[in-house]
């Protein structure tokens, strides 16, 4: 049987270009080569496509950009090159590919731009299509949309970079300290802070409009998070539960990447009809949101046993022993066999 050709979109021009690398260097190195044929595509920070033929850890120590195979590449979005375009020497080449698998975070890939232009080219893309995409990374909508399905979501505000801010802490009035102030369309908790007084809160915003226009201010909620991989696309294949213990702050990006003051536990430590409560609800969540391929469902848990919906990251860290992957692997799935399956999901559509 002839490979599939899959290319693989790893970088970016994103605050979270560094996850990119290291989530796509595991992913590539556990493809099935006996099945797929892979064509890296690096984006660099500046915005610049390569496609690159070099070592996988030029890729790890982000020096592949300036690696001697690189040469200037695009995804066509003519449907009949179904593929990428290659200018090398003055010349354009083309190359035919079956699926695009973007290991991409936050803004310009997982907000639905890059599944837009996959989209157009008529290129099956793993993972979530561009409505669900943006649905998802736009944290106000995703709360609104599944709100009204009767799932609790956190009390919140929403603010845009255009308003006055001399009202803001009489809009915040009905709210409850401590609150959490977060870019809408951003990811890895970047831009994120905890305000315990209204003291803090104008400068909290401010950090936040730095990286997007527009910023959610919502009420803590009491208890702790927990997260649910689910895969699949009619059919779901949901992981086990896992859950987050904090000793001091918050789950911040140094956390997520540095496990400082936090533990992962996985299975959560809470008892099996709880559990699948919370799966039933990730569940319900991702069909809602319109999801596809896979996802990360991220729950608080609250000292009642309530449900709270935090948000659905649609390309969540994909290293090896990130929490995506391990949820799945509580119940029986390789990291290889998570990746064969995502690919085939794709190429199957």
């Amino acid at each position: 049987m002839k490979k599939k050709t899959i290319a693989i979109i790893f970088g970016g021009c994103s605050t979270e270009y560094e996850v990119s690398l290291q989530s796509a260097a595991s992913v590539i190195s556990n493809v099935d080569r006996e099945k797929y044929q892979l064509v890296l595509l690096g984006i660099t920070r500046q915005g610049e496509w390569l496609k690159y033929d070099g070592e996988l850890a030029d890729i790890q120590k982000d020096t592949w950009s300036s690696h001697p195979s690189c040469v200037r590449a695009v995804i066509s979005p003519d449907r009949n090159t179904h593929g990428i375009l290659v200018l090398k020497e003055g010349k354009v080449s083309s190359v035919t590919i079956d699926a695009v698998f973007p290991v991409l975070h936050g803004k310009n890939g997982e907000d639905g731009t890059v599944q837009g232009l996959l989209a157009m080219a008529g290129i099956p893309c793993v993972g979530c299509d561009m409505l669900s995409s943006a649905l998802c990374m736009d944290k106000d909508i995703a709360h609104k949309l599944v709100g009204q399905e009767g799932i609790i979501i956190p009390r919140s505000i929403t603010l845009y970079a255009y308003e006055a801010s001399e009202d803001l802490l009489q809009r915040t009035t009905s709210l409850r300290y401590p609150l959490f102030v977060k870019p809408v369309n951003s990811g890895s908790s970047l831009g994120i802070s905890k305000v315990d007084q209204a003291e803090g809160l104008q400068k909290a915003v401010e950090n936040a409009f730095l990286y997007d226009r527009k910023v959610i201010i919502e009420e803590a909620v009491d208890g702790f998070e927990v997260g649910c991989a689910v895969l699949g696309n009619q059919a779901l294949i949901i992981g086990e539960v896992d859950e987050i213990e904090l000793s001091q702050g918050f789950f911040d990006y140094t956390e997520k990447y540095s496990l400082k003051s936090s533990r992962i536990h996985m299975p959560a430590r809470i008892d099996n009809e709880l559990a699948n409560r919370i799966k039933r609800v990730a569940a319900k969540i991702y069909k809602l949101l319109g999801c596809s391929g896979f996802a990360r469902v991220d729950l608080f848990l609250t000292p009642e046993q309530e449900i709270v919906f935090n948000e659905v990251n649609t390309i969540p860290g994909f290293t090896s022993h990130s929490r995506y992957p391990n949820m799945l692997k509580g119940i029986g799935m390789s990291y290889e066999q998570i990746i064969d399956q995502l690919i085939s999901l794709a190429v199957e559509q």
